[in-house]
């Protein structure tokens, strides 16, 4: 089967997204809608997806890029979410080698904190036995001096030590594209910057299809399915408002901001998880040469597209990071960029949104439409199987076909036929050599490379082949095979596809960003034919991408 997701296979896409009349129209290309694509298609289903911006430019490429089982859960009593959290991070992990990493997180206690030693020691037991972590990646207690030898930033006032254990770090957006990269070489039809209109009934007023346009053409066509699950994530609710039938449910919709410091400012290498004198709780994770601090959480209103962070939001951060690590006095000058993301959480009543529940939940609307409600970036398969078991009972009755049972338990995404977590780093290291004595790029950008794509760098390579022969382009050898793979087995689009989601250069290589941006903006250009006035316009847009990632948004109206 010829895999379909370079951004020139467009019109073939869409000609076979009309002709077809697939099992599931999905409507959503985050990690909920990749997940069940992916899900739907090695059990036979034909599966049909569109998402109205790019693949993962929601919700799944701004979250805290973490695979982990909801330590924080255990305050809340949701034993069993911790449980199928703790257990499903490790499959994921396996699955996916290259763009998820065991992180040793360690949560400090001090005196007069939210949590003491007993309390940690405890939480923490019973998070590995519910998660069945294995027996090397067990938590510890270390003392306040073992705590500071790990992590000297960490405040020594009051400080009586820590839990020590085991989350597990990924690249949200690249995750997402690797999920649905695989549903798309077994037989998905996927297809971004398309929007859902309007459903398609039948007499008797069933959902049997969507109304979509093509956000980049203005073209319109219709998507024909057995059925229609709505896994817009933030969108949701705006997806059901198309339809005549709703439940009383809705979501809850919070932020989150997150800033990222360099190392030379923070030269921090160990992960910690602490909490704030108003009691939340957040993140300090190292991330190759930078440091990212998040997350806030507050009830959200405006617009869902492009979530700014405000002055307020950076004021929480850096306060909250020199009320724990008082040493390196971080101000706004040390920020060098900074994201905000919008959770889809379901609404309940009387909760501030720190205790709002992360659960998932199936709606199912009198119309047949479906909607995937709620979850989590780590529960996204586990989410699919549990939807498609019974989603499958229902289309056999309806269509006669026997579809199989749950695929993906032990199926590697794609980027994942490394031979398992176990081989990771001899795979990267041979890898990093390889680009090193063909193309001379070093053993760091090698290896970063080869650990972003996993298993499809050798297709990078053909690129960078292709780069040295001609030396046309005036981009870097390995940025030229990044950006070619990217628009023709990642459905890459624009400039900021590539910069933001594909490769996160945006977020956490600024420097690198702003020296090449207009060279990769030029060579987009040229393959894509574009006019002087379609280039303006990425250029405009990826401008303002970097001011809101550079400084507060709000700064930019004084």
């Amino acid at each position: 089967m010829v895999q379909l997701f370079s951004a020139f296979d467009r019109e073939t896409i869409e000609r076979n997204l009309q002709e077809e009349k697939f099992d599931l129209v999905i409507v959503g290309g985050g990690i909920t809608g990749a997940g069940i694509a992916l899900d739907a298609t090695t059990r036979g289903m034909n599966v049909a997806l569109v998402e109205m911006g790019d693949f993962a430019s929601g919700t799944s490429s701004r979250s805290t890029k973490l695979v982990h089982g909801g330590l924080r859960y255990l305050q809340q009593f949701e034993i069993k979410e911790v449980a199928d959290l703790g257990k499903e991070r490790a499959i994921v992990y396996e699955n996916g080698p290259h763009v998820t990493t065991p992180e040793w997180m360690m949560l400090p206690f001090h005196k007069g904190g939210n949590m003491g030693k007993t309390t940690a020691s405890f939480g923490i037991r019973l998070y590995d036995y519910l998660a069945g972590v294995k027996k090397n990646e067990r938590r510890k207690i270390l003392s306040a001096k073992e705590t500071l030898a790990k992590n000297p930033f960490v405040k020594k006032d009051g400080l009586k030590g820590s839990g020590y254990y085991v989350e597990y770090r990924t690249d949200d957006a690249r995750l997402t594209i690797e999920v649905m990269k695989k549903a798309v070489e077994l037989g998905a039809n996927a297809i971004n910057y398309t929007k859902a209109e309007h459903f398609l009934y039948d007499d008797n007023k069933q959902v049997v299809g969507v109304t979509v346009t093509d956000r980049l053409t203005g073209k319109a066509y219709d998507i024909k399915g057995h059925r229609v699950i709505n896994a817009a994530g933030p969108w949701v609710d705006k997806v059901r408002k198309l339809d005549y039938a709703t439940n009383n449910k809705h979501l809850r919709l919070t932020k989150g901001i997150h800033l990222v410091i360099d190392k030379k400012k923070f030269p921090m290498e160990q992960a910690v998880y602490f909490d704030t004198p108003d009691g939340r709780m957040v993140f300090a994770i190292p991330r190759d040469k930078k440091v990212y601090v998040g997350t806030t959480d507050t009830v959200y209103d405006e617009a869902v597209i492009n979530p700014k962070a405000l002055e307020s939001d950076h004021n929480y951060v850096i306060k909250a990071i020199n009320y724990m690590f008082p040493d390196v006095h971080i101000t706004e000058k040390d920020i060098e960029s900074s994201w905000a993301g919008v959770r889809p959480l379901i609404y309940e009543e009387g909760k501030d949104p720190s205790e709002i529940s992360r659960k998932d939940e199936v709606w199912f609307s009198e119309s047949g439409l479906i909607t995937m409600a709620g979850g989590k970036l780590t529960g996204y398969r586990k989410m699919a199987e549990k939807l498609l078991d019974d989603v499958s009972k229902t289309l056999t009755k309806e269509t006669g076909k026997k579809y199989k049972p749950v695929q993906t338990k032990h199926l590697p995404i794609s980027g994942g036929d490394i031979g398992g977590s176990e081989q990771l780093e001899s795979f990267l290291s041979k890898k990093a050599k390889e680009g090193n004595n063909r193309f001379g790029w070093t053993l760091e950008e090698g290896r970063e490379i080869a650990k972003r794509y996993g298993s499809n760098i050798d297709q990078l390579f053909t690129y960078a082949q292709e780069h040295k022969e001609q030396e046309e382009s005036t981009l870097p050898n390995s940025l030229y095979a990044e950006l070619r793979y990217s628009i023709q087995h990642e459905a890459v689009t624009t400039p900021i596809d590539f910069l933001l989601r594909r490769t996160g250069y945006l977020l956490f290589d600024m420097p690198y960003l702003l020296e090449w941006k207009d060279a990769v903006i030029d060579e987009m250009a040229k393959q894509f034919h574009w006019s002087d006035e379609v280039k303006q316009t990425y250029i405009e847009e990826l401008d303002i991408q970097i001011n809101d990632a550079r400084e507060p948004a709000d700064w930019h109206d004084r």
